[in-house]
């Protein structure tokens, strides 16, 4: 029952920040999910799984994790590299890729 303390990423969808400025521990599932033959419902009896819970610093979160014998791992977020393009470079005369319709 180890649990993954991260700051997520944004996702695909997004163009702001919203949700990536908080720290979250979640657990690994314990057990592998399975499909059920009926139905065909990914199920899992893995309570655990369901867990979610959000700190505004790293340091709550590994502070909650020791405070209750929690085996944890911290996975550091990674930076970000903006890259910042005008649009006039899109008719740039030296492009590296000629401009076509």
């Amino acid at each position: 029952m180890v649990a993954r303390i991260y700051k997520p990423a944004r996702t695909a969808m997004q163009s702001g920040k919203a949700k990536t400025q908080e720290w979250l521990l979640i657990y690994e599932p314990q057990e592998p999910k399975r499909i059920d033959p009926l139905m065909g419902y990914t199920s899992s009896g893995d309570m655990l799984g369901q867990l979610r819970l959000s700190f505004e610093t790293r340091e709550q979160a590994v502070e909650y994790a020791e405070r209750n014998d929690i085996p944890y791992r911290v996975e550091e977020p990674k930076e970000t590299k903006r890259v910042r393009v005008a649009y006039a470079d899109n008719f740039k005369y030296d492009r590296r890729q000629p401009w076509t319709h």
